[in-house]
């Protein structure tokens, strides 16, 4: 007999509803997690879990997923049945679990290969980090601004025009703040160029490097994220799903025959629709094809509207080249590499 297991995961503890469908009846229980093995205990070969995915769920199937049947990974962006709940507690969302995985209506998420999710994690890590660099170079601005100086339109990223920052006379309380920022702002750099290499040190070793990257506009970083995100491409049915997955198609409400269609609904990673808009830019310098399309586009609704069209059509380039393992010898001319 299959029981379905419905689990409901938190850092620390999890709940798990028991469904028995035949007669309808849960039995609900709480573990800690660093008690694992009372819940191998309670499991059986022949038992189906679900469970969302979360930070944690990779540990946790890892764990159990030799004592049981089949582990399911809930999507939560689709799964609204619990999200949008009224009643909202760990044994409700373990029971609505439980009970749409036997009937076979739980919206499943695939998870990364562990390489792939490192490599997204290490893509994440450093995305952070540029942006604390971009707060703290904002912050020399402000400060050096309020001393009468005009910093003008530096990146302050580089060791020389940083120092250049302390020559200045200063306040003694605004030049210590300025010396720490610097100081930090130096340790980042240093941090971002070792994950810049690692990303691409690994990147080269992921399915379908090679022929991501002889997309003319996708380098070997941005390469290596826009995989790490997209993970195996076959899990995408078409090239709307992976465009959904990234968040670049059409919020859309339609009443009776009238639909109307709004802004993107910026699902899914932010890195990746940033990333990808970034490889577009470039791609469109290259490509006649996709730079006709861009300004076509341009001047009927405008360059954002132009940018996030292009960049859905460069990802369906993206997906056709990782599901046909296509190496472009020529990308401007659309011209495929012999082997």
């Amino acid at each position: 007999m299959t029981r379905y297991l419905g689990v409901d995961l938190h850092k620390k503890s999890f709940t798990v509803s028991f469904f028995n469908a035949e007669s309808g009846k849960h039995k609900l229980r709480t573990y800690r997690l660093k008690d694992l093995d009372l819940f191998y205990k309670d499991l059986s070969k022949g038992d189906v879990v679900g469970v969302e995915a979360l930070a944690n769920t990779r540990y946790f199937v890892d764990k159990i997923k030799d004592y049981v049947c089949e582990v399911k990974i809930v999507d939560p962006y689709q799964f609204k049945v619990i999200s949008k709940s009224v009643k909202k507690t760990d044994r409700h969302d373990a029971k609505k679990i439980a009970e749409f995985l036997s009937k076979g209506m739980i919206p499943e998420v695939k998870l990364k290969e562990k390489t792939t999710s490192q490599i997204n994690s290490i893509a994440n890590t450093r995305d952070k980090l540029v942006k604390l660099r971009t707060v703290l170079k904002n912050k020399i601005h402000s400060l050096l601004n309020s001393e009468g100086i005009d910093s003008g339109i530096k990146e302050f990223t580089g060791k020389k025009s940083l120092k250049q920052v302390l020559k200045h006379q200063l306040d003694p309380i605004v030049k210590l703040e300025l010396e720490v920022i610097v100081d930090q702002i130096e340790k980042l750099s240093e941090g971002i160029k070792k994950l810049d290499i690692e990303l691409e040190e690994r990147g080269k070793d992921m399915d379908g490097f090679e022929n991501i990257t002889s997309i003319k506009g996708v380098g070997n970083r941005s390469g290596s994220i826009l995989l790490s995100i997209i993970g195996d491409i076959n899990n995408f049915s078409s090239k709307k799903k992976l465009a959904a997955y990234f968040g670049i198609v059409p919020r859309v409400s339609q009443s009776g025959e009238k639909a109307i269609y709004g802004r993107i609904t910026k699902r899914g990673s932010k890195l990746g629709r940033t990333t990808l808009v970034q490889c577009t830019l470039t791609a469109i310098q290259y490509s006649p094809y996709l730079c006709s399309f861009y300004n076509k586009i341009k001047a009927k609704k405008g360059c954002g509207k132009a940018r996030v069209a292009t960049s859905k059509k460069l990802l369906g380039i993206i997906y056709d080249t990782l599901k046909n393992k296509w190496v472009f010898d020529d990308f401007p001319n659309f011209k495929i590499k012999t082997i």
